[in-house]
């Protein structure tokens, strides 16, 4: 199989977007943690009121108090996909299976506090769910679009038909989205053996088993 062309890095964010992406996560954090505190019971005009921000611009922002957490979520499962795409120069060639379970731990082992602190948020929100199926829409909304980040990847690295792409971007999605639930019912610290990185390799291994083209190399 021919090697891929490295895919060229997206250009940088201005400085007003990353203002405006900062206030965004400033204000999902708040969210989180008073969903994981008081459940659906938390309103907009709280969120945004302790987030330091009037409703307004809350509103601007978000369409929902729900949607408030996307920020959050989506950047801890996203994170991996991008490491996946764009590979730091130099890297080792690897099989797209080991690639994948590289990138996976390394998105879920928190670097430093703040990125354990975002995991402990996560599982906050993930324990408040059942009583707000608002909330629950919005993580399995975060995976859905995830998963088809994660497609076109996979397809470009392993040169698979668009079927087995498919196949591969569900189990890998899948895998990520049930290592999180998985360490956030439990009380294991966000690393460590019982962590999200650890779970996340194995619930890799189990999903993926069956599909060959991901023994491949990436390029």
């Amino acid at each position: 199989m021919p090697t891929a062309p490295r895919p060229t890095p997206p250009p940088r964010p201005s400085l007003t977007e990353r203002r405006k992406a900062e206030t965004q996560l400033e204000i999902a954090r708040t969210a989180a943690a008073l969903f994981a505190e008081r459940g659906a019971a938390v309103t907009a005009d709280e969120i945004a009121r302790t987030s330091g921000v009037a409703l307004r611009t809350f509103y601007r922002y978000f369409r929902t108090k729900e949607d408030a957490v996307v920020p959050l979520l989506a950047g801890g499962v996203r994170e991996w996909i991008d490491d996946l795409a764009t590979p730091p120069a130099g890297q080792d060639t690897l099989p797209v299976r080991e690639a994948l379970e590289r990138a996976a731990r390394r998105a879920l082992t928190p670097a430093d506090e703040p990125a354990a602190e975002a995991l402990r948020w996560t599982r906050g929100l993930l324990r408040a769910m059942p009583g707000d199926p608002a909330l629950r829409a919005v993580w399995h909304r975060v995976h859905h679009d995830s998963e088809e980040a994660l497609r076109p990847v996979l397809a470009r690295l392993t040169g698979a038909d668009p079927l087995t792409a498919r196949l591969a971007a569900a189990a890998a999605n899948t895998a990520m989205r049930v290592a999180v639930e998985e360490w956030a019912a439990g009380d294991a610290a966000p690393d460590g053996p019982r962590g999200p990185a650890e779970l996340v390799v194995r619930t890799l291994r189990a999903l993926t088993a069956g599909l060959p083209e991901l023994d491949g190399a990436t390029g």
